[in-house]
Order: structure tokens, then sequence, then C-alpha cells
């Protein structure tokens, strides 16, 4: 059974862009024991789309018996900044960045008590909001894994998010699925659509690649809104974990956890290498999620992704 989404004021809150928001309530899911030091809180974060909710974007991840096992440790999951379920929504023209994103996240753990998690965790949008986390507190949490997410947002993923936001653009629930779609085309390899589409048309005459578009475009009007998309695209291109802080090394390189970065071969999004960067120059750990699923993976391969953090939070004990 899911946890109740639960909500939390916590004051005003200053954003990166130095906009004041009087009053802020944070949305998000707690489940499992809490300890009576808080050492055993795992903190996760939800990609561009997701929700507080990660029993339902990490199925076979979290839960009774999973990886992140939530009979042993309590999992913290914050809606993030932006996004349209339950956490306060930036007035119109605010620019919520990931490190907002990280610090309204630290506001909520330090009300539960809670100095030092075991471990951080995220993917894409969570990802970056993973390693602001690392670089605004070299000793926030005894580890922190990253998949598929860069140190800067890159030329090309920015070029991704143009296109979207002329989708919105459109206006309506047909822009907004046409952005949908836009970004579907980057999160899975062309591989995996030809294995799956190749050149087979449905009975309508319709090819059976642009029906999986329109499905998934149909399915983001029902369970998302222009705005927060729209929101939560320009904290992707504003992610820069290095920006003030002499550089990526100088952001990440004080960390004194278990810093592991993913890098997802075949990702269009943000390509394996874009991890390995970072990881090399902070000297990191590395890991690969070897998928045909491209930037997705992190999403869909439970098994993987489960071997990583349980790897991560083992090391973790010993910090």
């Amino acid at each position: 059974m899911s946890p109740p989404v639960r909500r939390l004021r916590t004051g005003p809150f200053r954003l990166d862009d130095g906009t004041l928001l009087p009053e802020v309530e944070q949305a998000f899911t707690l489940q499992g024991p809490l300890d009576p030091h808080g050492r055993n809180l795992v903190v996760l974060f939800h990609a561009l789309t997701g929700g507080p909710r990660p029993e339902v974007w990490w199925p076979g991840v979290v839960g009774p018996g999973a990886a992140v096992d939530t009979r042993r440790w309590a999992v913290l999951c914050p809606n993030l900044l932006g996004s349209p379920y339950g956490t306060t929504r930036p007035p119109s023209g605010a620019r919520v960045t990931p490190r907002d994103m990280a610090a309204l996240a630290r506001r909520l753990v330090t009300t539960l008590g809670v100095e030092r998690p075991r471990l951080v965790a995220g993917g894409s949008l969570g990802g970056m909001v993973t390693l602001e986390w690392v670089a605004a507190d070299p000793e926030g949490c005894d580890a922190a894994v990253v998949f598929a997410a860069p140190a800067a947002q890159c030329a090309d993923a920015v070029g991704h998010g143009h296109v979207q936001r002329h989708a919105l653009a459109v206006g309506g629930a047909e822009g907004l699925a046409l952005a949908r779609m836009a970004a579907m085309l980057t999160y899975r390899t062309g591989g995996e659509f030809e294995e799956r589409f190749g050149r087979r048309r449905r009975p309508d005459g319709r090819f059976e690649m642009q029906s999986y578009l329109d499905h998934h475009g149909r399915r983001f009007v029902d369970r998302f809104d222009a705005e927060a998309y729209g929101v939560l695209l320009d904290a992707m291109d504003a992610h820069d974990v290095g920006r003030d802080r002499g550089g990526t090394v100088g952001a990440l390189g004080a960390f004194r956890g278990r810093l592991v970065g993913v890098g997802i071969p075949g990702d269009r999004l943000y390509p394996a290498h874009t991890v390995r960067a970072w990881v090399d120059a902070v000297g990191a750990r590395y890991e690969i999620l070897e998928s045909c699923r491209g930037h997705d993976a992190f999403l869909l391969e439970s098994g993987r992704v489960g071997e990583v953090l349980r790897g991560a939070m083992a090391a973790g004990e010993g910090s």
C-alpha cells in the first residue's frame, strides 16, 4: 500500500534568482521506520516528470524486500520544487534551479531531525539535484548515486529542451503532448525502436512508432501541465554544479562520502561520456548500466539499479 503524500510548511524560501517565496509547503512521502538518530534515512529525488512516490517510478527498487528495503531504510522522496505534485508552485517568471530543489529538500531533512542521510540518489533531473546536495555540504551524506546526469547541462540537451518549449507554445493539450513526444525520442534508443516497431503498421495504416508517440503524448496530458513542464525544463538548462564554486572539481572534490556516477551506453539525452567526465575529474566511482533502453534505463533496469544502490549503502556503513 502506497504511503500518503504528506505536506510540511517550512516558512519563507529565497530562490537562487532572488525571488522570495513567502511560504513554502513541501510535499513528500516517507516510507519505513526512521531510527532514533536518523542514520537509516535514504533520500531519493525523482526525474523530470516523476513525483513523490518512488515505488511508482522505481518499482522493484523501493519497497519491502526490495534493494532499498523499507523494512530497514526510511525512504524520503520530496516532490521537487516546480513539479505539479503537491509542493508550492513558484510564481510566474521565477527561475527555479536544481540548487533550489536541493536546498529545499535539505530543509525538509533537517526538520526531520536528520543531519547526515545514509544515501542520496536520483537520475536525470534527480541526479542533478543529488550533485547539488553533494556540492552544498561535503559531509551531507554517507553516499550519493547519480544516474545519467552531467555536471552541467550540455548544449545538445539545451537544444532538445528548446524544441519542447516551442511545442508548448502551440498551447493546450496539443502542445503539451507534442513536447512529450519530442522528449520520448531522447529517452530510448533507435535500436530499441527498430526492434519494437520497425516499419510495422496498425490496421488503420499508421506506423506503430507513430501510435507509440501519440499514446505517450495523450497519457502525459492527463497527468501533467504545461506551466510546470516549462519550469522544470528551465531548471535543467540552468544546471551547472560548478557555477560559483570553482568549477566541477571545486564543487564536488571535497565530498567525503562515496560518490558514484552511473553512465548508460546509448543514452541519447546524456551520453555516458558526459557522466564519465565529471566522475574522472573528481575521483568518484564510475558504474555502467548496460541496456538497450537508453536514458530511461535508470527507471527500467531495476535489477542493476538496485545493485548499484545496495553497493553504495553498504560502503556508506563504514563512514
